[in-house]
């Protein structure tokens, strides 16, 4: 059963500020994205259209005529974001590209053209150093007819997005892997990796970019012939490409308002450490209705609501331990007032501003107010008075 976004939780989504839109104030963000459409226009020698399209988007364009299956997982409420039954906030600017072929059947001559979709994508995510639940994220697709496209085009588009990204003169050690992936909307699909240094001196594989070619039935769904269209398609996470690039390790600094973290994100110049303020650390002892609701992914977004303009603070959410009634004391089910089919789930809040102290009476407010918005159990413990 699908549940939808309330009329304020609709209204919050869209005042998000896109930051790759130079229409919506200067960011790094945009800067990125104009270095990665620049390099693969001059790579190919085409033409690139950038549009801006509305997150909200047909069900049917999200998935259906991406190729999903009905039953994919990823169209349940616990990830994405319904408005109505046939309408819902995009969870990848993928979405966008059904409408933007459709046109194209009537073209009779020779095209090739970069189309790039970027903007925001709504998700319920985990709640980490890594991920929130809008990501920036760009889509870039070549469509070309009356020629072909192959896995050695797409091995040129991952090599020129990668030096776009992370140039070789300023990351001389970055090297980049491309693994089999699968993708409704591609074929040959490939997960783009990068190994980078991380500001610790450590060396990690992380994931750049998913992309494929142009799946045959996804053009065919824009009565495109297979026979005489081709395209690659691209997916990347704009966000990450801006942390690796800058060597910022807490994706909330992107949207800092501490001045002298905005000042060094009008750049691509490497980040320069702004003094981090402690961490806070609350453990919960939550009450669930079964071991399905301990989702970290779904517990996130209900912390994030609950929160609401200070979920920013949240650095981290994580699930220590998830134990059934029948797994603990019966002191412990006798506390807790356990039912039989509920689980007693041990959460992790990490509370960590960017610009200021959290003191402990503040820390125990918002743990109070996180614990209220996922606890199912008849007995609460409350600690902020």
């Amino acid at each position: 059963m699908k549940t939808y976004l309330t009329p304020a939780e609709l209204q919050s989504a869209l005042a998000l500020r896109d930051l790759s839109d130079p229409a919506q104030g200067p960011h790094a963000m945009s800067l990125l994205l104009a270095d990665v459409t620049t390099a693969l226009e001059r790579l190919w020698s085409i033409g690139v259209e950038t549009h801006r399209l509305s997150p909200l988007v047909a069900t049917a364009d999200n998935y259906d005529r991406l190729g999903y299956s009905p039953g994919d997982v990823t169209r349940d409420s616990r990830y994405s974001r319904h408005v109505s039954p046939t309408v819902m906030l995009r969870s990848h600017t993928s979405a966008g590209v059904p409408a933007l072929l459709d046109p194209l059947r009537a073209e009779l001559g020779r095209y090739d053209r970069l189309h790039a979709l970027p903007g925001l994508v709504y998700r319920r995510d985990s709640i980490d150093r890594t991920h929130v639940g809008a990501p920036h994220q760009v889509d870039l697709w070549r469509i070309k007819a009356r020629g072909l496209l192959g896995p050695a085009d797409l091995e040129q588009m991952m090599a020129a997005v990668v030096e776009a990204v992370l140039p070789a003169a300023a990351h001389p050690d970055v090297e980049w892997r491309a693994a089999p992936a699968t993708h409704s909307y591609t074929d040959t699909g490939r997960q783009l990796d990068v190994l980078v240094t991380q500001p610790d001196g450590s060396r990690e594989w992380l994931e750049l970019a998913e992309c494929g070619l142009v799946a045959a039935q996804v053009l065919r769904g824009s009565g495109l012939d297979p026979r005489r269209w081709a395209g690659l398609a691209m997916g990347l996470g704009l966000d990450r490409a801006l942390m690796l690039r800058k060597g910022i390790r807490d994706i909330r600094l992107l949207r800092s308002e501490n001045p002298d973290i905005q000042a060094q994100l009008l750049d691509l110049s490497p980040y320069r450490p702004v003094s981090v303020m402690p961490e806070v650390r609350r453990d919960l002892s939550l009450v669930l209705g079964s071991a399905a609701e301990a989702d970290v992914e779904l517990l996130g977004d209900r912390a994030r609501t609950a929160l609401g303009a200070e979920a920013e603070l949240l650095a981290a959410l994580e699930i220590r331990s998830v134990t059934p009634a029948s797994g603990l004391p019966p002191a412990a089910v006798e506390r807790l007032r356990l039912a039989p089919d509920q689980v007693n789930v041990l959460l992790r809040l990490v509370l960590q501003p960017l610009d200021r102290t959290l003191t402990d009476k503040d820390a125990n407010v918002l743990r109070d107010r996180v614990y209220l918005a996922l606890h199912r159990g008849r007995v609460t413990e409350l600690i902020g008075g």
